[in-house]
C-alpha cells in the first residue's frame, strides 16, 4: 500500500469491504469509535482527538451565557458574520490554501503566526492537513476521511473517526508525514515522540497556543463590547466549528452528482460549486479541486473570492512573497472549449 493510503489510522469498521466497496457503518457503529477515539483513560494516544471534542465542551457556557443573559438582535448578527464569514473565510486561508496545499508563501514567520491566529482557534491544523492530503487523493472513494457517500453523520464526526494519523508508521513514513506540516509553524514531535503521544503535534505547544488564542481573543472582544460581544463571539465560533463538518457533505454533492454544466468543470469527483460557500468564504468547491494549488478559487466573473482577496492583499503589503494563481490557465483551458 501507499503512503497516502497508510496515513490515517483505519477505524474500526475499515474503509472499505471485501468487494472494495465502502463501508457505510451505522450510527451506533460511528458513534462508538468516537467515543473510543477520545477516551484519553484508554490511551493517551488519543489526545489530539479529545482536544477536538474539549473545544466544543468548553465553549458551551459561552453559548448558554449569551443565550441566556446577552442575547440582542445586533449581537446575533455580529455572531453571523463572524461565523458565516470571517470564521470561514480564515478557514479557506489559512488551513485550506497555505497549511494543505501551500499556494501562497509568507514573507516572514511573523505574518505566518498572526494569519494563523486572526480568528477563534477552533482545531489542530494536524486533524485538518493529513487528512485532507487523504481527500484529494481519493475524493469520493474508499479511504476518503469525510466520504459523502457514507452519509451526513459520517462527514460530522470526521474530525474524531477518521482524521487521526496512524499509529504504526514507519519512521521513513511518520517523517513524511510531518513534512506536510513544516512549513506551517507547527512544533513537531520526533519519532519517539510521535510513539508516545500518537500524533505529529507536540501536546505542549498545541494546548499552549489554544490557550493563548482563547485569551488574547476573548480580552479583545471584552474591550471592545464586554461580555456579551465576547459570549456571541464565541458562541458563533463554536457553531462554525460544529457545521463547517457539514460541508465535506454537502459541498461533494450529498454523495450524489450534482455538476452543473458551464459551473463544474471537474467531473473526477463529486465536488460542487455552492453559491453560499463561494461568495462568504471563497470556497467554489469544484473550483479548488480542479486547481487544489491555486490561491484563488474564484475563477468566473461573478465568483467572488474574499480568501483571494485577502491574499492579495498580504502580498500587496510584502506580508506574502508570492503566490500560485490558476485562473488565467482555467480560462484558457475551459473558457476558451466552451467558447468554441
Amino acid at each position: 500500500m501507499s503512503f497516502i493510503d497508510n496515513i490515517l489510522q483505519k477505524p474500526s469498521y475499515g474503509w472499505k469491504n471485501e468487494k472494495g466497496e465502502l463501508v457505510i457503518p451505522s450510527t451506533r457503529e460511528l458513534f462508538t469509535e468516537a467515543l473510543n477515539r477520545v477516551n484519553v483513560f484508554k490511551s493517551r494516544k488519543n489526545w489530539i482527538s479529545m482536544i477536538s471534542w474539549f473545544m466544543i465542551v468548553c465553549m458551551i457556557p459561552f453559548i448558554v451565557l449569551f443565550v441566556a443573559k446577552h442575547f440582542s438582535w445586533p449581537l446575533f448578527i455580529c455572531a453571523a458574520v463572524y461565523s458565516l464569514i470571517i470564521m470561514g473565510t480564515h478557514g479557506t486561508i489559512w488551513f485550506h490554501r497555505y497549511c494543505t496545499h501551500k499556494s501562497y508563501k509568507f514573507s516572514h514567520p511573523v505574518w505566518r503566526f498572526f494569519t494563523q491566529n486572526l480568528v477563534i482557534k477552533t482545531f489542530p491544523e494536524e486533524i485538518y492537513v493529513l487528512s485532507h492530503h487523504v481527500h484529494h487523493a481519493k475524493s469520493d472513494l474508499p479511504g476518503d476521511p469525510y466520504n459523502s457517500n457514507g452519509g451526513l453523520l459520517y462527514c460530522m464526526l470526521s474530525d474524531v473517526n477518521h482524521q487521526s494519523i496512524a499509529r504504526d508508521l514507519s519512521e521513513k513514513d511518520y517523517y513524511k508525514a510531518a513534512g506536510l506540516l513544516a512549513h506551517t509553524g507547527v512544533q513537531t514531535n520526533s519519532y519517539k515522540g510521535y510513539q508516545e503521544w500518537g500524533s505529529v503535534a507536540t501536546p505542549s505547544y498545541t494546548i499552549l497556543l489554544w490557550v493563548l488564542n482563547w485569551a488574547f481573543w476573548y480580552a479583545a472582544f471584552y474591550l471592545l463590547g464586554g461580555h456579551a460581544l465576547a459570549c456571541a463571539l464565541f458562541s458563533s465560533a463554536m457553531l462554525w466549528f460544529i457545521f463547517v463538518r457539514a460541508f465535506n457533505y454537502t459541498g461533494h454533492g450529498k454523495g450524489e452528482k450534482m455538476h452543473v454544466d458551464g459551473l463544474d468543470f471537474d467531473r473526477s469527483n463529486l465536488s460542487i460549486n455552492q453559491t453560499r460557500p463561494g461568495l462568504f468564504t471563497g470556497e467554489w468547491h469544484n473550483n479548488h479541486h480542479l486547481y487544489p494549488g491555486s490561491a484563488r478559487a474564484g475563477f468566473l466573473p461573478y465568483q467572488l473570492d474574499l480568501a483571494w482577496i485577502f491574499i492579495f492583499s498580504m502580498y500587496k503589503m510584502k506580508l506574502v512573497s508570492s503566490y500560485h494563481d490558476s485562473k488565467k490557465e482555467f480560462l484558457q483551458k475551459y473558457q476558451s472549449n466552451r467558447n468554441a
